[in-house]
């Protein structure tokens, strides 16, 4: 499995339109073959730092995913939503492999 990490830098300004964004690709991701973790947006510390994060069974995966999101039609219009509203000035993607598991289970106090 390889995860895909997506860092942004936002608009200040618009953080709302990211948002929309985000929750445009939470529908459109999942059904073009990535398992999408989420989009976060800025909340405390820097205002203006953004991530996605999906995961892919392999960098082939990815690629095949790709094609599937720029063929599909609301793929397409939120590409052309950020292009057109210019929210994201910047865009950096870096592919992680989990090297921490096995984890052990969550205890609640």
């Amino acid at each position: 499995m390889v995860t895909c990490l997506i860092r942004y830098e936002i608009d200040l300004h618009k953080a709302e339109a990211f948002e929309e964004y985000a929750r445009n690709w939470g529908r459109t991701i999942p059904r073009c073959g990535a398992d999408l973790i989420g989009y976060f947006a800025p909340h405390e510390g820097s205002a203006t730092t953004a991530y996605g994060l999906y995961d892919v069974p392999s960098l082939a995966a990815y690629e095949a995913y790709r094609a599937r999101l720029r063929d599909d039609p609301a793929g397409r219009a939120n590409f052309d939503f950020a292009r057109r509203e210019r929210f994201i000035l910047k865009e950096d993607r870096v592919f992680l492999r989990l090297a921490s598991a096995p984890h052990a289970p969550l205890v609640r106090p």
